[in-house]
């Protein structure tokens, strides 16, 4: 099976593609995509409601998520995912901007993954090192070499690059079930001083904007479908994979939101500045400071795992508009050894080198980049747009039985999942206390998400009409 090619649906004649990922694959998969522990601390810091914001963003955005991914992917095989399923429901421009959001805004997260990176590793080092973090030049360099050596490996194909995603997932899980363990220990030893009051709803708006990052930190079920055309068996695979990965990343955020809540004040959780911090914090407090460094460096690899899996994943939405002709036809190539779309994950790293060389540029720019982040996160929501809305489409048009769910299933889910998406949009537009200028801010995100979608019209037009005139000129006189 793992030398199993077919030819991606995209475009008549495209490429082959090695299927290469099986089910154990798919599940590592979602789990190193999904489960962000570095989010853990700043979500648990507004205390036991944490719980409550949790159970909604399962129930109203991560099942939907999960039914979407797996009926649409069910109904359109192929390499492509989210640009494939609009296409497919909605037309070729909708299809082509959903990828289109989904590849830039990753194009901005890689970036944000690399310095995590650096951030959390030079905790290995112990305490010494830990300041290099602070050093642009340091920052830059090792987060540039981590980006060219996670191109190299998936370059080589997923046959290789897999074990990176696989690795991840696997640091991801450890270091998870190392943090609950550790707060476990604290809570047994000192007790808590969680009451039930602690998890009354209040009517703090601020936890509307957590319930934002629970959901953004939700995001990855439709990863794998993106790389549809290299999973092996994917009817069958698939669905499994998309439930199993799915509660597990359920399970662990909860278990390591819960555990630094009971284990951890309220006012410990909100001085600390990520999950490195947590552990720290609670291994002084049982006196076994020596697990902070190897702690450090399975979630070193976890992060690597995060980062080789959206850059892989997301280089396809280019190579299949590449295919499509709408965007320059050579981001459609493979390697001709390793059968890897190599043009358009070199290109995906080159614009994600020159953005994480822009967060080094003074102050201002930190701002913009800080902002650009924000962006990000209504490009990522743009595709669940089309996924929810085609569940609702498709319930409304396909006979009973066409699909892999019932019409009743899919109206609740699509209906869900389409609000809970259009309130993480709204989200987005909130800006945080690093801006200074609220006003200068809100022009900048319409501006900036018109502008890309703009820029999105003008490649399908300008390319559109490429591909018409060559399909004119291909077509027998008559």
């Amino acid at each position: 099976m793992a030398n199993e090619v077919s030819r991606t649906p995209a475009a008549p004649g495209a490429p082959h593609l090695r299927r290469v990922l099986g089910a154990g694959d798919l599940v590592l998969l979602f789990v190193v995509a999904i489960v962000n522990l570095n989010v853990v601390p700043t979500i648990a810091a507004n205390g036991g409601v944490t719980v409550w914001l949790w159970s909604l963003a399962l129930l109203l955005f991560f099942w939907p998520q999960g039914i979407a991914v797996i009926e649409l992917a069910h109904r359109y095989p192929g390499e492509g995912g989210v640009y494939l399923w609009a296409k497919k429901v909605f037309g070729d421009f909708h299809g082509f901007l959903s990828g289109w959001c989904y590849w830039t805004n990753n194009i901005f997260y890689v970036p944000t993954v690399l310095l995590y990176f650096v951030g959390i590793s030079v905790y290995v080092a112990g305490p010494r090192a830990r300041t290099l973090a602070d050093n642009h030049l340091f920052a830059l360099g090792a987060s540039t070499v981590l980006l060219v050596l996670l191109v190299a490996l998936n370059v080589r194909g997923l046959g290789v690059g897999k074990w990176i995603n696989n690795l991840g997932g696997m640091g991801t899980s450890v270091t998870a079930i190392m943090l609950i363990g550790l707060g476990l220990v604290v809570l047994f030893r000192f007790g808590t001083t969680m009451t039930a009051a602690d998890f009354r709803i209040t009517g703090d708006l601020r936890l509307i904007g957590s319930f934002g990052i629970i959901c953004f930190g939700l995001v990855g079920l439709e990863l794998a479908s993106i790389m549809g055309d290299e999973i092996q068996d994917p009817g069958r695979t698939l669905p499994g994979a998309v439930g199993w990965g799915g509660l597990l990343s359920g399970i662990l955020y909860i278990g390591a939101t819960l555990t630094l809540l009971l284990a951890v004040s309220k006012q410990d959780i909100g001085v600390l500045q990520g999950v490195v911090q947590a552990v720290s914090h609670m291994a002084e407090q049982v006196q076994v400071p020596w697990i902070v460094s190897p702690f450090a460096l399975v979630l070193s690899i976890s992060i690597a795992g995060i980062a080789s899996a959206w850059l892989s994943g997301s280089a396809r939405i280019p190579f299949v508009a590449g295919l499509d002709l709408y965007l320059p036809e050579g981001l459609g190539k493979l390697h001709k050894r390793f059968a890897t779309p190599y043009v358009a994950l070199i290109v995906h790293a080159s614009f994600s080198a020159i953005f994480l060389a822009m967060s080094f540029v003074g102050a201002g720019v930190k701002e913009a980049f800080v902002t650009m982040l924000d962006l990000a996160v209504v490009l990522q929501l743009v595709p669940f747009l089309y996924m929810h809305g085609a569940l609702l489409k498709l319930a409304k048009q396909s006979p009973p039985g066409e699909g892999y769910y019932s019409k009743t299933t899919l109206v609740l889910a699509g209906s869900c999942g389409l609000i809970t998406t259009i309130l993480g949009i709204g989200v987005a537009f909130i800006p945080s206390h690093q801006i200074e200028s609220i006003r200068l801010f809100e022009i900048k995100m319409v501006a900036g998400t018109l502008s890309l979608v703009g820029l999105a019209a003008f490649f399908f037009f300008i390319y559109g009409r490429r591909k018409a005139a060559r399909k004119l000129a291909a077509a027998p006189a008559l």
